[in-house]
C-alpha cells in the first residue's frame, strides 16, 4: 500500500489501482481528494471535512463513495449537487471501500475543553500485507487489534506530548507517521521528533512533508 501524506491530517492510500483518501479537510490541498475512488471522514471539524474538496472529488469521479459516521452522512445526503454514494460506519463495522477492507474503531473526539461539545469521531484501520494501518482522527483510540503503521496525530489543541508518547506506547506500532501537524512550526516538529525518539525508541517515527510517500 502506498501512502501519500497530504496537508495536515489528510492521507492518500493507493493499492492495486484503487485510491482511498482519508480526511480531506480545509488544511489539506484543494485537490486532495480528486482522483479518489472513495473518501473516509473521521469527524466533522473543518480541518478534516471540507465540502468544496468533496465536491471536487465527486465531480472528478462519478460514483465516488464516502464513508463516515451517521451525523456527517445525514449532512452529506442533504448537500446540494454532491453526486456521491454516502455510507454510514460506526465502531465495530467492517466495510469494503474501493477494494480496501476498512474497520471502524472509536466513537468520540478527544476533549478539547469542557466548554466545547465533544463530537463523534471514528478511526479507520486497514489491514496491509504486513500488518495494519490506523488513522484515529482526533482521538487516542487504541484498537483491539494490532497496528503496524500508526498515523499519529502529532499536535492538536486537545493534546500534549506526554499523551502522544503514552499513545504510541499503548498502540505499540512498528512505525508511526505523523499527521495532524499543520499548526506546528518546523522547530516544534523537531522538538517532537527528538522527544518521541528518546521516549518511544521501539517505534520507527517519521514525519513526511506534504506530497511525499511511504509504504505500508
Amino acid at each position: 500500500m502506498r501512502i501519500t501524506k497530504l496537508g495536515h491530517a489528510c492521507v492518500r492510500l493507493e493499492r492495486d489501482g484503487a485510491t482511498l483518501v482519508i480526511d480531506p479537510g480545509g488544511f489539506s490541498e484543494a485537490d486532495a481528494a480528486v482522483g479518489a475512488d472513495a473518501v473516509a471522514i473521521t469527524h466533522e471539524h473543518p480541518d478534516h471535512l471540507d465540502l468544496d474538496r468533496l465536491h471536487a472529488a465527486a465531480s472528478a469521479k462519478p460514483g465516488l463513495e464516502i464513508y463516515t459516521h451517521a451525523q456527517i452522512a445525514a449532512q452529506l445526503r442533504q448537500e446540494s449537487g454532491l453526486e456521491a454514494r454516502v455510507h454510514e460506519v460506526a465502531h465495530g463495522d467492517t466495510v469494503t471501500a474501493a477494494g480496501f477492507e476498512v474497520q471502524a474503531y472509536g466513537e468520540r473526539h478527544a476533549v478539547i475543553h469542557p466548554d466545547i461539545p465533544v463530537v463523534t469521531n471514528v478511526g479507520f484501520r486497514l489491514p496491509t500485507a504486513d500488518g495494519a494501518l490506523f488513522h484515529p482522527g482526533d482521538a487516542l483510540t487504541v484498537p483491539e487489534d494490532p497496528v503496524s503503521t500508526l498515523l499519529v496525530p502529532l499536535h492538536a489543541p486537545w493534546s500534549k506530548i506526554s499523551e502522544v508518547v503514552d499513545y504510541l506506547r499503548a498502540v505499540a506500532p512498528t512505525r508511526a507517521v505523523a499527521v495532524h501537524d499543520a499548526l506546528l512550526s518546523e522547530t516544534g516538529a523537531g522538538v517532537y521528533a527528538k522527544n518521541l525518539g528518546r521516549l518511544v525508541p521501539g517505534v520507527d517515527y517519521t514525519r513526511l512533508q506534504p506530497g511525499t510517500e511511504t509504504t505500508a
